[in-house]
């Protein structure tokens, strides 16, 4: 279908019609209007939202989540291409499984669904997975990482990295020593000392990312450090690009805007795998994020049934569904304290992680010509976070009731408006969900 977006504004508040046909953006100006009518409203309008740490759970966890909910989750925040975790049963570590969530992903047709496939077979960090046939399949896979588990054999990570250098991949990791955080809980400090939990210490993660940068300047590959939340953290990462060491960081929304101090009700909904930290910490990685240091967010979409999170906070499932909220926390967090503007969130949430990604069709900037996956913000709104409401299957965010800033109204895929008023279109009728 072709689409007139009228009176979009752009960042640089430019207001504007922006013709959509063939799935790029066809042109750029004033009174344009053609094909059916989405009124912008002034409405912000951004390349889509890329992210590179999303678990859909399928297969074999759709209790939790599907590859469809998933993607219906990812429209409503914004995002046109995301990027599904191995850690699902079978594990994604075969052509076949990444294959599979490939299609699923192609079926839905709410967002660009890319699989990360495991680096060790089975996630049990003995032998690698098999990555070269996952690189050659149909989803062509280029990203690979054990998330939930740390490949923590030193010569098992550097085959790793000798391996993806070949096709020019990457290793995204997990950084968690875990012979430092075995029964761990939560953050180590105080808090977990008057609760009596047992701690998740920084080094534990520090350890890791020091190791996992030398061995990637000793091979001359390509690391990603998934979900950095310490403060020691982001200067081993700055450190490491100071010496121009191929290294990538992410953070998510939630090691942004909430500490530790939130597990004192012991209410498991703040129980996350990593833990979440100090205030110190979490300004040293909202610096890290301004200043570039840490690449860009990752939301770390961790969804759970209810039976996994309503439950002693012991016995809970570590994890928080992120994808519908991402946008407005890193907002609430960055923007508002006037740390980053719109365009370094744009960099930040869409072109950075295209780029390491290699999603030639996503985060570019909206442009004549350029492939229309986009997204359409309100910058002004307001919205309360109702977790009833959300198109995930879980429920587990730890905002809920929270009063949130900025607000997805429109999302394009490939031209295709798939989200319109903040409803999924459905994709057999042409109307709204």
């Amino acid at each position: 279908m072709k689409y007139t977006i009228k009176n979009a504004r752009m960042l640089d508040d430019a207001i504007v019609d922006i013709e959509i046909a063939n799935g790029v953006i066809a042109n750029i100006g004033k009174e344009i209007s053609a094909g059916e009518i989405v009124d912008a409203q002034k409405s912000l309008v951004i390349p889509g939202l890329v992210d590179l740490h999303t678990h859909l759970r399928e297969p074999g966890r759709e209790d939790s989540e599907t590859v469809a909910t998933g993607s219906a989750a990812a429209a409503k925040g914004g995002f046109t291409a995301i990027s599904a975790m191995a850690n699902t049963f079978p594990v994604a570590d075969t052509a076949g499984v990444v294959e599979q969530v490939f299609r699923l992903g192609q079926e839905a047709g709410l967002c660009d669904v890319f699989p990360i496939g495991a680096v060790t077979a089975g996630l049990e960090g003995k032998k690698l997975a098999e990555l070269g046939a996952m690189a050659n399949s149909k989803a062509q896979v280029r990203i690979f990482s054990d998330d939930g588990k740390c490949v923590s054999d030193p010569l098992l990570m550097r085959r790793a990295l000798e391996y993806v250098k070949t096709f020019n991949g990457i290793i995204a990791q997990h950084a968690q020593e875990p012979a430092l955080t075995v029964g761990s809980q939560m953050n180590e400090g105080l808090v977990s000392s008057k609760l009596g939990l047992t701690g998740w210490p920084a080094v534990a993660e520090e350890a890791i990312i020091a190791r996992d940068i030398l061995l990637a300047e000793h091979v001359g590959s390509r690391l990603h450090i998934c979900h950095l939340t310490t403060a020691g953290g982001v200067d081993l990462v700055r450190f490491a690009k100071s010496r121009g060491i191929n290294v990538t960081a992410e953070v998510t929304p939630h090691h942004l805007l909430l500490t530790d101090e939130l597990v004192s009700n012991y209410d498991p909904v703040f129980k996350v795998n990593p833990p979440l930290r100090t205030e110190k910490d979490v300004m040293a990685l909202r610096k890290g994020l301004a200043d570039g240091t840490i690449d860009i967010v990752g939301t770390d979409h961790a969804p759970h049934p209810t039976e996994d999170k309503d439950c002693e906070w012991q016995s809970a499932a570590f994890g928080m569904v992120g994808l519908e909220t991402a946008l407005s926390v890193v907002v609430k967090a960055m923007i508002e304290t006037e740390l980053m503007s719109w365009e370094t969130l744009v960099e930040r949430m869409s072109i950075a992680p295209a780029k390491i990604a290699g999603y030639a069709k996503h985060g570019q900037i909206v442009a004549k010509g350029s492939p229309a996956n986009l997204a359409i913000i309100d910058t002004s709104a307001t919205w309360i976070v109702d977790r009833n409401t959300l198109a995930s299957k879980s429920k587990n965010t730890p905002f809920a009731g929270m009063t949130m800033p900025a607000q997805v109204r429109h999302t394009f895929l490939n031209g295709d408006l798939v989200l319109k008023n903040g409803q999924i279109v459905s994709k057999m009728n042409g109307g709204s969900n």
